[in-house]
């Protein structure tokens, strides 16, 4: 039977969801489309703290559809350019990936890491200390936004590991895509930018293609 794609995975999340709205609003009905240098500019601002974060605050990896596979093995299987073998227990067997944080070629889902563009801690900061439990399981296990979680190689996420665009960035060929993820995702789940971040964000957006960037609606 063919895999469900992650979009249908991720909407089992919604009834938990949406039971608890965003503590600074409603959820997105329906996608949104900005240009790059709008959507930065809208980013509001606002002081970050990471008093009381613990990763353990963002359940995650959860398997939604209860198909024996993960949210961080349904990551791995959607982006692989060649897909592997997917055994029991969801073991994955072969396959290949491409690590667009620093244009390298995997070939052993065991040297991926599942990444967070905006990581959990900088979600916490900045705005998900107020959410419910549920909301952040949400967002740690969303499969609905393809830009959300990225496989990665290990040694570009543990280097990247909580920092925003201020202090790490992926390989310079890939920064308008990775500032426009970040961006669309804040804007998405209603997060705030400190100033540093958003000066940062500035400077890039001003350098890339003023392209139009996908909001897409919260799970």
């Amino acid at each position: 039977m063919p895999r469900p794609p992650r979009h249908t995975i991720s909407a089992i999340l919604a009834i938990a969801f949406l039971a608890t709205p965003l503590a600074s609003g409603t959820a997105q009905a329906a996608a949104q489309t900005m240009l790059l240098r709008d959507a930065v500019a809208s980013l509001p601002t606002g002081t970050e703290s990471r008093d009381g974060y613990e990763r353990s605050s963002f359940r995650h990896w959860i398997d939604a559809d209860r198909d024996g596979c993960n949210a961080r093995n349904e990551v791995l299987i959607e982006e692989a350019v060649t897909p592997p073998e997917v055994g029991s227990r969801c073991t994955l067997v072969g396959g290949q990936w491409h690590s667009y944080y620093d244009d390298i070629t995997v070939e052993q889902a065991s040297e991926l890491d599942v990444d967070h563009v905006v990581p959990l801690a900088e979600a916490w900061d900045s705005g998900a200390h107020a959410w419910s439990p549920a909301q952040r399981q949400a967002y740690a296990n969303d499969l609905s936004d393809p830009g959300h979680l990225v496989a990665v190689t290990a040694r570009s996420n543990r280097q990247k590991a909580d920092q925003d665009p201020g202090t790490w960035l992926p390989i310079e060929p890939v920064r308008c895509r990775y500032i426009g993820e970040w961006t669309a995702i804040k804007l998405r789940w209603e997060l705030t930018v400190d100033n540093a971040e958003k000066d940062t964000l500035t400077s890039l957006a001003a350098e890339c293609p003023n392209e139009p960037i996908e909001i897409p609606p919260l799970p």
